[in-house]
C-alpha cells in the first residue's frame, strides 16, 4: 500500500523505544518458543527460529532472554506445550482486512478478546479464508531511499529477493520468507543500513481509506497489538504517506 514502507519504519522505531518494552520482550519470547518448539532449537536450521532470534535481537532482547525462550521450546515444559500459533481474520473500518497473528495458551480467551476488540473498534472477525486470500506471506527489507540507491541493493537480488520497488523515501526489497535472512545478511555484508526487516503479510488487493478511517483504523490496530497475545496486524488499507506518519505520531 502507499505508505507501507513508511508505516514499516515507524512502527519499527517506535518498538524500539516503546515504554511498554517488557510487553514487547515478553512477545517476542513467546515467537522464539513457539518456532523452536515446532521446528527445533537450532538457528542455522530453523528458518523460523532465525527470523524470530533476529527480530528480538533488533529490539536488544538481551542474550540471556533469547537463549532461555529457545530452551523452553525444546524442552518438555507445559508450558511450551501449551502455546500455538492462530491466524484470525476480520474487517475494520471502511471495510479494509485484517488478518490477526496471535500466539496463545487460551484459544477461547484469545478469541474472545479478538472478537471483543474488533467490535469495539467498529470491526468484525469473518470466517477463517474470509480475507486471507488478499495477502501473500513475503519478506520485506525496508532501506532508507534517500540514503541509497537501486545499485547499492543490487546484491540482494543476487541473494535471492524477488523485487526491489521504491516507495516514497524508502525501498521496499520482497523476498519468499525463507531467503528472508540471507537477503538481510548480503545486504548487511555491503554495509547497508536496513531500517525494518520482516516477515510480514504482504496485500494483493488495496481499500483506499480517508485520513477519519485511517485513524479509525490505527486506533483498532493498536487496540489489538497491545493485546497480551496477539503478535501483529496486517492490514490492506492505502492511505497517503504524509497523513499515516502525522497519525503515527500522534498516537
Amino acid at each position: 500500500m502507499s505508505g507501507h514502507s513508511k508505516w514499516a519504519s515507524i512502527k519499527h522505531k517506535k518498538a524500539v523505544v516503546d515504554s511498554r518494552r517488557g510487553k514487547l520482550f515478553t512477545k517476542l519470547a513467546r515467537a522464539v518458543t513457539v518456532a523452536a518448539k515446532e521446528g527445533g532449537g537450532d538457528i542455522e536450521g530453523n528458518p523460523s527460529l532465525a527470523l524470530a532470534v533476529q527480530k528480538a535481537r533488533d529490539a536488544s532482547m538481551p542474550k540471556d532472554n533469547i537463549e532461555r525462550a529457545i530452551a523452553k521450546g525444546t524442552g518438555a515444559g507445559a508450558d511450551a506445550a501449551a502455546l500455538e500459533t492462530i491466524l484470525y481474520e476480520g474487517y475494520g473500518p471502511g471495510g479494509v482486512a485484517l488478518l490477526i497473528e496471535a500466539v496463545t495458551d487460551n484459544r477461547n480467551r484469545t478469541g474472545a478478546d479478538v472478537r471483543h476488540l474488533l467490535a469495539k473498534g467498529n470491526g468484525s472477525l469473518g470466517e477463517p479464508g474470509s480475507v486471507a486470500y488478499n495477502f501473500d506471506k513475503k519478506g520485506v527489507v525496508v532501506v532508507d531511499g534517500d540514503r541509497y540507491g537501486e545499485d547499492d541493493l543490487m546484491v540482494a537480488i543476487d541473494a535471492g529477493a524477488e523485487d526491489i520497488s521504491r516507495e516514497d523515501d524508502a525501498w521496499e526489497i520482497i523476498t519468499e520468507p525463507s531467503d528472508l535472512t540471507a537477503v538481510r545478511r548480503a545486504l548487511e555484508d555491503a554495509e547497508v543500513e536496513i531500517q525494518n526487516a520482516e516477515v510480514t503479510q504482504r496485500p494483493k488487493v488495496l481499500v483506499p481509506v480517508d485520513e477519519d478511517t485511517a485513524a479509525k483504523l490505527l486506533r483498532l490496530i493498536d487496540a489489538l497489538e497491545d493485546n497480551d497475545d496477539v503478535d501483529a496486524v496486517h492490514a490492506n488499507f492505502d492511505v497517503d504517506a504524509d497523513v499515516l506518519e502525522r497519525l503515527m505520531a500522534a498516537s
